[in-house]
């Protein structure tokens, strides 16, 4: 079955590019993807599914269920960022928005994986659902999905998420398996907004400056990490944007800091939470201002199961060959390497099923793909579609086989 699976994967290549770079033109972001979802439709329907939404934005599709088995979710997310691309492609983004995280590779491999298991549907020993998400870069797209039934009718058993990577010195193509559990940081977004009382540039002493607070408060909040932590204790808090004021000569009222907490911890994500409202109250206090702080889009971390962790590997390793299959710690061998500093809202289905995260590589620093994830120039090797289309649908199967005599594996 892996040669010719495989063997079909490969020869779709060309197909799943032009899936790929149709999506990487046409980037949408959040919740708002109507040409996206339009596209994956009509090509979950051409290949035989029944696509049906999930959720503000999501779609599901079931691939299988003619024999008894227990269920496996495959996800890709479909949205991009609100980043204006400068990569020097000739697919570039008609729009104000770029998938500069690789999203538009996802959904293309899991279209081909979805095409792969159709054609062999007879050999499928259960379910296999299809989950195309949006909303992952604002940690909301999985949660509501899980809201409006994702993981019911039929309920899921275990599930896999797939990540591109580029911008890093590891040959394309390759698969980097996790170490068992916690395989990406919780994440929290937040606002701080400061009350202050404007007036004239030249006349600060009658004004309460909610800059000069948020430049403190900014200074102020890098004391939790250096200060407040055990240096085992992973953290990163990160102040993205400010936003205050009109012009050069008027003091404004009010100013905003927008930032993101990430942490691995329980432990740890509750202390900092805590502080950073003591901190910007406080400080913003001794100004002689107000400040308040709303967290939202939070998730908690990836969860990485160790029982599909070892089977992805083998599987893998049988699909492949054992260079293209790498442990995580051969590739990062520090032990904050081990975890990934990134939030990814998959974690929301970890909580529920066992679950896994695998990155694959797509873009060799040593072969131009010097930009990182998020930049406006990152740009990434479509030539790898293929092996995750292979290795999406090869996974699933796998792992129906291996578990087929209970609905509930023993995890």
């Amino acid at each position: 079955m892996k040669d010719a699976l495989f063997s079909r994967a490969h020869a779709l290549q060309e197909e799943l590019v032009t899936h790929r770079r149709h999506l990487h033109r046409n980037a949408e972001v959040g919740m708002d993807l109507p040409k996206t979802i339009q596209y994956v439709k009509e090509r979950l329907t051409e290949f035989g599914y029944q696509p049906e939404e999930c959720g503000k934005s999501g779609i599901v599709a079931l691939a299988g269920g003619k024999k008894p088995g227990p269920v496996f979710l495959l996800r890709a997310d479909m949205d991009a960022l609100p980043l204006a691309e400068e990569a020097d492609v000739d697919y570039a983004s008609v729009t104000e928005n770029m998938h500069a995280c690789g999203h538009d590779l996802h959904t293309a491999m899991l279209l081909g994986a979805a095409k792969l298991l159709k054609e062999n549907e007879d050999e499928i020993e259960g379910t296999i659902k299809l989950m195309f998400q949006p909303a992952e870069e604002t940690l909301e797209g999985a949660h509501d999905m899980i809201e409006a039934g994702l993981l019911e009718n039929p309920n899921v058993d275990a599930g896999l998420m797939m990540h591109v990577m580029t911008g890093m010195p590891i040959p394309e193509g390759t698969f980097i398996v996790p170490n068992p559990g916690i395989g990406s940081a919780a994440s929290d977004w937040f606002t701080i907004s400061i009350q202050g009382k404007g007036g004239h540039g030249a006349m600060p002493s009658k004004s309460v400056d909610p800059i000069n607070v948020a430049a403190h408060t900014h200074l102020n909040l890098q004391t939790i990490h250096s200060r407040e932590l055990e240096p085992g204790d992973g953290a990163v808090l990160t102040i993205g944007m400010i936003k205050a004021g009109t012009t050069s000569n008027v003091i404004p009222d009010t100013a905003e800091l927008h930032g993101t907490l990430r942490t691995f911890h329980p432990e740890t994500r509750g202390f900092v939470k805590d502080r950073i409202v003591d901190i910007s109250e406080m400080t913003a206090s001794a100004l002689r201002a107000k400040a308040s702080v709303k967290f939202y889009n939070g998730c908690p971390s990836v969860m990485n199961d160790k029982s599909l962790v070892n089977e992805a590997t083998r599987y893998l390793t049988e699909l492949l060959n054992e260079k293209s299959v790498l442990p995580m710690e051969k590739i990062m061998p520090s032990d904050s390497g081990k975890k990934m500093s990134g939030s990814e809202d998959f974690a929301f289905v970890s909580e529920r099923v066992p679950s896994l995260m695998l990155v694959l590589a797509a873009g060799d620093a040593g072969k131009g793909y010097t930009f990182p994830q998020h930049h406006p120039k990152a740009k990434f090797d479509d030539s790898v579609l293929h092996r995750g289309a292979a290795a999406y649908a090869y996974l699933a199967l796998r792992w129906l086989q291996d578990n087929k005599s209970s609905n509930c594996p023993d995890v």
